[in-house]
């Protein structure tokens, strides 16, 4: 069981269904990491933006960014955790590929889509929540509206870490800011949330604002809006295990399943 967990969060602009071209730019942002880390997060969507054009930008189990997640991985052993357009079985699925050095991959597909946006006409709802055992830490990983149901994050695992990845437009960023924290608080987790900046092509605007919560709702980052950037956060067992056993909020939560 490792003690420690870092963790680089990565703030970044999107070309527009360029995977291509959103490949090459990670790539750099990933080589320039100048110290070992454990597990790089990318946002929601990250070889695309987030699109509806799936006929065009789709991309099979097997595909090219895949491939390119597990090579990421292995050059820098750490894992990789990003969500993109997979075409399966005749349907389309946002999914969340968590990808480890050793090439095992983990994925969850978005549960809630984004009805303003239309993304339920378009992609097929997930319906199994993922822990991640990694490196001794149990991870949650979740995608973008799923932030604001809170229930279906609710820590029944007992999970170390819960994790969003977005793209989370700039006139309702004060919802992403308030709701990454009381993740964080109600869980008595790390919370993570890496979102893009820039513009994409129906003119959305993206601040970013990417964050890491402790198990109080403590920031642990300073990622400065509006701007790529890439911040590394350590986690750390004994934070989490010394409050949970000081506090014991989680032995009072409510028992519930989902149907």
């Amino acid at each position: 069981m490792q003690e420690h967990l870092k963790i680089a969060l990565i703030q970044t602009d999107l070309v527009w269904e360029n995977s291509k071209k959103n490949r090459k730019h990670l790539k750099e942002k990933i080589e320039s990491l100048s110290q070992e880390i454990d597990l790089i997060v990318l946002p929601e969507m990250f070889s695309t933006g987030f699109t509806m054009n799936v006929n065009d930008v789709a991309e099979p189990m097997d595909g090219k960014t895949i491939e390119w997640m597990k090579k990421r991985a292995y050059n820098t052993n750490a894992a990789i955790v990003g969500s993109l357009v997979i075409s399966e079985n005749n349907k389309f699925y946002n999914r969340l590929l968590f990808v480890e050095p050793s090439g095992e991959i983990e994925y969850y597909d978005k549960r809630h889509r984004f009805a303003l946006s239309g993304e339920d006409k378009v992609y097929s709802a997930g319906s199994t929540k993922l822990i991640i055992d990694y490196k001794g830490w149990k991870i949650c990983p979740l995608v973008c509206y799923d932030l604001r149901f809170p229930v279906w994050a609710r820590n029944t695992e007992d999970y170390d870490v819960l994790i969003y990845v977005a793209n989370w437009p700039k006139p309702r960023i004060l919802a992403w800011d308030t709701l990454l924290k009381a993740r964080a608080i109600e869980n008595m987790c790390y919370c993570i949330g890496v979102n893009r900046v820039g513009i994409d092509e129906d003119q959305n605007e993206f601040s970013g604002n990417s964050a890491a919560y402790d198990v109080l709702g403590n920031a642990i980052s300073n990622i400065k809006p509006n701007k790529e950037q890439i911040e590394v956060v350590a986690l750390e067992r004994n934070h989490i295990n010394f409050y949970r056993n000081k506090l014991k909020f989680l032995e009072d939560k409510d028992a519930f399943s989902l149907l």
